[in-house]
Formats: C-alpha cells, sequence, structure tokens
C-alpha cells in the first residue's frame, strides 16, 4: 500500500506542476456542454432529452485528453524503465498511475457535472443519476484508456491512434451512462443500467491493470 500511495503522491506532484494540461481538459468538457444549450435555444424538453449524451460524450473525450500523458513522460525520462525494475510489482505501480489519472482528469468532472446539468434543466434527480454513473463509469475509461496509453508508448502519432484503440471500448460505458440519466428522466427503473457499469468496474479493476502491465513491459523491451 505504501508503493501504491507513493506512486499516487508522485504523479499528482507532477501533475501539479503542469496545471495547464489539466485546465485545458476540464475546459474543453465546461465549453463544449456550454455550447449546446446555447446553439440549440431555449427548448428546455430538448435540452433534457440531448443533455445523457453530451454530457456522458464530453466527459469521454475530456479524459481521451489526458490518456497520453499517463505513462508518456515517465518513458521519456526513463523513470518508467526504473518502475519496472523496481521490487514492487509493476502491476500495483500501474494501478497506482490510473488512479492518479482519474483523481486528475475523472473525478473533476463528476464535481462539475451537476453545474453544467442546470444548463440542461435537468432536475435533482436527474443530476444525482448523473453524478452516480460518472463515479462508476470514468474509472473505467481510466483503466480502459490505460491500456491504449501503454500500447502507444514510443509510437509516432501515438495520440491519434490510441483514440481509434480505445473509443470502441469506451461505447459501452457510454450507452450505460447516458442511457441511465435518460432514463430517469423519463421515469424508468435505472438499476439496470447502475449494475451493468458496476459491472464493467469490477470486470476493469480485474483484468485491465495486468493487461497494461504486459504492455509496458512490451514497450520498455
Amino acid at each position: 500500500m505504501k508503493a501504491l500511495l507513493a506512486i499516487i503522491h508522485r504523479d499528482l506532484l507532477l501533475v501539479m506542476r503542469r496545471k495547464s494540461e489539466v485546465l485545458t481538459a476540464l475546459f474543453f468538457f465546461v465549453v463544449v456542454t456550454s455550447l449546446f444549450p446555447l446553439g440549440i435555444g431555449a427548448d428546455a424538453a430538448l435540452l433534457r432529452k440531448i443533455a445523457p449524451g453530451v454530457l456522458w460524450v464530453a466527459a469521454l473525450l475530456s479524459t481521451l485528453l489526458g490518456l497520453h500523458r499517463m505513462f508518456a513522460a515517465d518513458y521519456q525520462d526513463g523513470s518508467l524503465e526504473q518502475l519496472v525494475l523496481s521490487p514492487q510489482p509493476l502491476a500495483l505501480l500501474v494501478t497506482g498511475k490510473i488512479i492518479a489519472h482519474w483523481i486528475v482528469c475523472g473525478l473533476p468532472l463528476v464535481l462539475l457535472a451537476p453545474i453544467i446539468g442546470i444548463q440542461f434543466d435537468l432536475d435533482a434527480g436527474s443530476l444525482y443519476v448523473l453524478m452516480g454513473t460518472l463515479l462508476l463509469g470514468t474509472p473505467v475509461l481510466s483503466l480502459l484508456g490505460s491500456i491504449g496509453a501503454a500500447l502507444t508508448l514510443g509510437v509516432r502519432g501515438g495520440s491519434v491512434l490510441l483514440s481509434l484503440l480505445i473509443l470502441p471500448l469506451f461505447i459501452p460505458v457510454l450507452i450505460f451512462g447516458a442511457g441511465a440519466v435518460y432514463a430517469h428522466s423519463v421515469g424508468l427503473d435505472t438499476s439496470g443500467h447502475f449494475s451493468l457499469l458496476g459491472a464493467l468496474l469490477i470486470l476493469a479493476l480485474a483484468f485491465v491493470p495486468w493487461v497494461s502491465t504486459a504492455a509496458v513491459k512490451i514497450a520498455i523491451e
């Protein structure tokens, strides 16, 4: 646990020295979600209908903006090779980097979502559902994104390739996350959507760190 906490603390400190990168993703999320109400107009019914999809797509793309930095800086300065050679399990260290990425790129979206949701005239219940789905879904995005970030280490044009590799994997999270908010807004039960998001999170936690670890080792070799 000390190694896990140490790698999270280290990555968060490094992020604080590059605040502009974090603010860019958050600014992108706020701007994209704010432009839709301005462009569509004051039709409250239409705004409520499109809100789940717009918010979730913006959250997905904002998360995608920061994925290539998960391992890239450590790969370039040699720190990643030292992590591979350390006596601590590499899967544990990779998990710490994924958690740090979620804290920086995913958690702020969860906290911003209610404020943005008000622009789409979402009621309090829908805002709670939106926050719940983001709380379950954004860690899955970070976990799945770590696979692409590891596979594209050292590859020219890695950011574009990362998007092509990871976006298809993000689609189930997008469907169930946006579907839960829409289902609540029309009076349907959302427990199925939350159960599926929870199942995706458990599966991702169980398998993705090991897959990302193998991809990191391949990139180092």
